[in-house]
């Protein structure tokens, strides 16, 4: 018997924060050669997924002039200051309408891994929402199938996606994901630290 074609997947990555906490936008820091979300960007490339999109606001005119984008389609947030929620609604428009699946990705954590999203996609079985269960707890990549889309797109403030993770616990899959939770970059000593990672691997 054929084996039934993989569920069309979307990526999406979150970058459309303000950088309050650190004071510039930590979208263009300088890292390896390129910028923070300029990593993350080529990281998500090799996932695999059908479609990538990348979700932008504060300091998106200069993040378009300065990070390679190329096989992204952009969402933009006006509404970006009230959190990351906002960037969730603002991009789902735009998800292909067979879209079975969108894992959710951060636009500051230039330590993410392919093989992450992998084991995600893998491990999560037919559960609706899946999460990285690292060695120190869980993290992202986050996934979400289309039946809970509606929920998505309801959420409110920076927090709105974990606190749905907590309210339907029950229907969660923690998969195993080997190493610590990649940090992300909210102020200068986070991105200090970053680069040692980086300089030290």
């Amino acid at each position: 018997m054929p084996q039934p074609p993989d569920p069309r997947t979307a990526g999406l990555v979150l970058a459309a924060g303000a950088s309050r906490r650190l004071g510039r936008p930590k979208q263009l820091l300088p890292y390896a050669g390129g910028t923070v979300l300029g990593a993350v960007l080529q990281t998500v490339r090799r996932c695999g997924f059908d479609q990538l999109l990348l979700a932008l606001g504060s300091s998106g005119e200069e993040v378009r002039r300065r990070v390679d984008t190329s096989g992204f389609e952009l969402a933009d947030n006006p509404d970006f200051g009230s959190g990351c929620s906002s960037s969730i609604a603002a991009a789902l428009p735009a998800l292909h309408p067979g879209t079975e699946l969108l894992v959710l990705l951060l636009g500051d954590q230039p330590g993410i891994r392919a093989e992450s999203v992998r084991l995600l996609l893998a491990g999560r079985g037919d559960a609706p929402l899946a999460v990285c269960r690292y060695d120190d707890g869980i993290g992202h990549p986050f996934a979400f199938a289309r039946r809970v889309f509606g929920d998505l797109a309801a959420l409110h403030g920076d927090k709105g996606v974990w606190k749905m993770l907590d309210r339907r616990a029950d229907e969660v899959a923690e998969v195993p994901v080997p190493g610590r939770i990649p940090p992300d970059i909210d102020t200068e000593a986070d991105y200090e630290r970053a680069l040692a990672r980086l300089r030290s691997a």
